[in-house]
């Protein structure tokens, strides 16, 4: 069976939140790293990302991180990942849960 795009986008997002940012014990995605995922008819992902900060360290890294683990995901065709800085992330990027973790809410 062909996989639908709301089920790889369901197991590309299920991927993301096993990446943890290095400096922050919070997965990228919770994190609100990742600004958008988008499936074409042709099962390929494009991922738009960003860092906490436009000098971080670890973004090399991070990056192709994602890029490699999303490209496991059965049924993609490709993976094509994006990095931006615009808009810069903040903390109003963290999902509610993970403001409650850290003390935000």
């Amino acid at each position: 069976m062909t996989p639908t795009k709301e089920t790889l986008k369901a197991a590309i997002i299920n991927v993301l939140k096993n990446i943890y940012d290095p400096e922050i014990p919070v997965n990228i995605y919770d994190l609100g790293l990742i600004y958008g995922i988008e499936l074409d008819d042709d099962l390929n992902a494009k991922i738009t990302m960003t860092m906490t900060a436009p000098d971080c360290p670890e973004a090399e890294y991070m990056f192709e991180e994602v890029k490699q683990m999303v490209a496991g995901v059965e049924g993609l065709k490709s993976v094509d990942v994006d990095l931006t800085f615009n808009p810069p992330w903040s903390f109003e990027n963290l999902s509610d849960e993970v403001k409650l973790e850290l003390g935000f809410m």
